[in-house]
């Protein structure tokens, strides 16, 4: 905790982050700005590393008090929930057959946030969320921890036990996919026939349990292992109607070495997944998919501004057996891969841009990528390549607005009639305006 305040007033002297305004739940806590934790949410400065390293715990004086014998019970004095409203308008290049373009969603997404620490060494990020498309609140992403600090060797070791509901959720970088760029972005536009398992396929789907440390503030390590619970669905679980039921358990990893060199902050390491799953079932013949991955951060301040760059590949290798036998793909082993890497620059306290350059390239199948109007793939790939720009500019720091273009050069498998029925790969080119309201 000691080692925890020093990063606190050091982060609060320099003062060079930019004022991305994340949960206020955590403000309220700590009694410390919300840009001291993060860029542009979620992106984490390194207090903002840390203040998650160490469970969320964080507590000033003035955000809590104690009952009975001081250490039996402690609670904030403000109930420490957040609200996050989610407005947008969304028009594609060319509009999908038989729709308006121009969708507007008031709201996008609402969000409800129990973020607090919760005891000594116990913290929490809890998130509910009401989606536009579904018309109904979800559980979204949520971790719990437990997180404390010893010396070895007269080094800091930093270490805890954590739960959450989204492989790579509890990851410190923002080069993982949980919390990856874009941090907000359109909901209802074509996407990409695949996806790495790794990169969402789970997400808020399973639960998961395991064990992080960072040594010397240099060295960081996490295992953790997940199961199917399939949110919505019945209990127990029968595996009927979801493409994903976790056989035994699947683990995750994710290693990484951070360091700083003069002003630049750099981050390397790996991360990825293993998951054997029964499609549609619980028991019979499985799936296997293993996802290793790398990843880079760079941060670097130019006085009042700074620069941030990200970057991940992630390589998939699947055997589909039990999907070949249910006659779901043409052949059982498959590949994928996929890279983004994005840069952001950061002027004074308001305004920021990013540009992203992201790619996949996968096995041809045509049973598992089948000609569809808008959605298929008409020479049965899913390779898909393309960019965005976004910029976003805070008038207060409660209040975002943003402009996104996402321009596609690819599109599951080709420039022009990508999907058999004439559509071209920039007829899905998106333009993306929203109105991010924290509270």
């Amino acid at each position: 905790m000691k080692q925890l305040v020093k990063i606190a007033v050091i982060a609060l002297l320099i003062r060079w982050t930019m004022p991305a305004w994340a949960v206020p739940s955590f403000a309220r806590q700590t009694g410390l700005s919300c840009n001291v934790c993060h860029y542009d949410p979620p992106e984490l400065t390194a207090f903002g590393r840390a203040f998650k390293l160490n469970g969320y715990t964080l507590v000033s004086n003035k955000a809590k008090h104690t009952i009975g014998d001081g250490k039996s019970l402690q609670l904030l004095n403000n109930l420490p929930i957040s609200v996050m409203l989610l407005v947008s308008d969304t028009a594609l290049q060319t509009k999908q057959p038989d729709t308006q373009n121009g969708t507007v969603e008031f709201p996008q997404q609402l969000s409800l946030f129990l973020a607090s620490s919760l005891a000594p060494h116990f913290g929490t990020f809890v998130q509910a969320t009401y989606d536009h498309q579904s018309d109904h609140f979800t559980m979204d992403n949520t971790d719990i921890r437990y997180a404390n600090s010893k010396q070895v060797n007269g080094k800091t070791l930093a270490y805890g036990i954590d739960f959450n509901n989204n492989p790579t959720v509890e990851d410190l970088w923002n080069s993982t996919p949980a919390w990856g760029f874009p941090y907000i972005s359109a909901d209802q536009t074509p996407g990409s026939l695949a996806a790495p398992v790794i990169d969402g396929a789970l997400a808020q789907d399973v639960a998961g349990i395991g064990a992080y440390a960072m040594y010397n503030d240099h060295l960081y390590g996490d295992v953790t292992l997940y199961r199917s619970e399939h949110a919505g669905g019945g209990a127990p679980n029968a595996g009927s109607g979801f493409s994903y039921n976790i056989s035994g358990v699947a683990p995750y990893w994710r290693f990484a070495w951070q360091q700083y060199m003069g002003k630049n902050y750099v981050e390397v390491g790996t991360y990825g997944m293993y998951m054997s799953s029964y499609p549609g079932a619980v028991s019979g013949p499985t799936d296997t998919y293993t996802d290793p991955a790398f990843d880079f951060t760079v941060q670097r301040p130019f006085g009042a501004n700074a620069l941030t760059v990200h970057g991940t590949y992630i390589h998939e290798s699947s055997d589909m057996e039990a999907t070949y036998q249910q006659g779901g793909v043409a052949m059982p082993s498959h590949t994928l891969d996929e890279g983004r890497i994005n840069a952001t620059y950061y002027w004074g306290n308001k305004y920021n841009l990013t540009g992203q350059y992201f790619t996949l390239v996968g096995s041809n199948d045509p049973v598992l990528y089948a000609p569809a109007a808008v959605t298929g793939s008409n020479n049965a790939s899913p390779d898909t390549t393309g960019y965005i720009i976004q910029g976003s500019y805070w008038p207060v720091q409660n209040i975002d607005f943003t402009l996104a273009y996402t321009g596609f050069t690819k599109f599951n498998g080709a420039g022009t009639n990508y999907d058999g029925s004439g559509r071209n790969a920039a007829d899905n080119n998106t333009v993306y305006a929203a109105v991010w309201f924290n509270y």
